[in-house]
């Protein structure tokens, strides 16, 4: 099966996660898909893939020579963001000559707005039809790692070393690694295949919390309010005008942390704002909590004694020091992509991966790119070439000379 066919099998399943489910997988429809790979795995010769309980998929393809080489880890996720629909995908392959691309329903990817796309001239972008998400994160990273194994299967004359691939489910809502079955994978070290442009190799990610601001109001017929209403809604957009307004996702690039409000919902009687805190400095990163925290007392102080609450949590740590011991990961994938053509870029996340979190449970796990473009969103693309690329990427870093 070619890497086109494979991907777009996989964009056939709705596997869109969900934050607010208390369930593993938050969403059984994941399942689906995980049950297909593991079918799929058997199918090409792995005999020991399987899906388990919780929709993850783990297979084992062991070294087919001596080596002292252990075996290396390559993981990806099959849900998508609940950012966008992810339900009946419609993608088309569109040989791309440059210009802005009409994806369907009024919407047009302009080339003004996503000027990336003169990278692409000449070759194929698999595109949404406008109204969806289209999955490339990261069903691109699970066709990538399939393809590679398949080509390892049918090209018993190459050496390799033993290569272990787990599929996560719910790594979008911060939940891929809750159940990862670390005796069910056979490697101490390996890969996340979650990234976006061909070449990118990621090790600093975001320090990340997530935060949930309660505001208690009290609702007063409007026409004996006064001196008596709490508007819980006036009292929440009050909080949020609070915040930094240099310090958003939209001001923001690089290094730069933030604070993103994600959600305002409420009536007079209660409010809630949900928000994010991200930053590649730990220190910075406890800065911006507190803050949250100072903010909640002070806003306390104004309206009323426990009118607001805050709940905050943390959701993943930077990578970064658990990486640099075992440093050769990066070389060897700077390497991988240097022998496939591929000038390789070392980029901060803005965001994290499960990688993040396996590499503070002992499995160090930085993160490449997929070839991707524009995720979470019905811009989403993701070239033809460059996921054949990043098979090969793969192939070299599991190749044995």
């Amino acid at each position: 099966m070619d890497i086109r066919e494979r991907f777009l099998t996989y964009v056939s399943f709705y596997t869109t996660s969900d934050e607010d489910s208390e369930t593993s997988p938050s969403t059984m429809r994941q399942k689906a898909l995980s049950e297909h790979i593991a079918s799929e795995l058997r199918a090409l010769g792995v005999d020991n893939a399987f899906a388990n309980d919780f929709g993850y998929v783990y297979a084992f393809l062991p070294a087919n020579c001596e080596t002292n080489q252990k075996p290396l880890g390559l993981i990806a996720h099959v849900d998508t963001a609940p950012a966008a629909p992810g339900e009946n995908i419609k993608p088309r392959v569109i040989d791309y000559r440059g210009g802005d691309i009409e994806l369907g329903n009024g919407v047009v990817t302009r080339e003004k707005d996503f000027p990336l796309l003169k990278n692409y001239v000449g070759q194929h972008l698999i595109v949404t039809d406008g109204t969806t998400l289209l999955g490339a994160d990261d069903k691109a990273g699970v066709a990538e790692i399939m393809s590679a194994v398949e080509y390892l299967i049918a090209h018993p004359e190459v050496k390799h070393r033993g290569v272990a691939v787990c599929f996560t489910p719910d790594e979008e809502v911060g939940r891929g690694t809750e159940h990862f079955d670390f005796d069910a994978f056979h490697a101490k070290q390996g890969y996340t295949v979650d990234g976006g442009t061909l070449g990118e190799i990621e090790y600093e990610n975001f320090n990340a919390a997530a935060v949930k601001i309660n505001v208690r109001g009290r609702n007063i017929h409007p026409g004996s309010a006064k001196n008596k209403m709490k508007n819980a809604v006036l009292y929440a957009c009050d909080f949020v005008s609070c915040l930094p307004a240099a310090e958003t996702p939209a001001h923001t690039e690089g290094y730069e942390g933030f604070y993103h409000v994600q959600e305002v919902s409420g009536d007079e009687n209660a409010a809630v704002v949900k928000l994010i805190i991200r930053d590649h400095d730990l220190e910075k990163f406890t800065a911006r909590k507190t803050f949250i925290r100072n903010l909640t007392d002070y806003m306390n102080t104004v309206y009323g004694a426990d009118v607001f609450t805050a709940d905050i949590r943390d959701s993943y740590y930077n990578m970064k020091e658990k990486i640099l011991p075992h440093f050769s990961l990066i070389t060897d994938a700077e390497k991988a992509f240097a022998d496939a053509g591929v000038t390789p870029k070392i980029i901060p996340i803005r965001g994290g991966t499960d990688g993040a979190m396996l590499s503070y449970r002992g499995l160090p796990c930085p993160n490449l790119s997929t070839g991707g473009e524009n995720f979470h969103g019905p811009h989403e693309f993701v070239s033809v070439e460059a996921m054949e690329t990043m098979t090969k990427v793969l192939l070299n870093l599991v190749r044995l000379p």
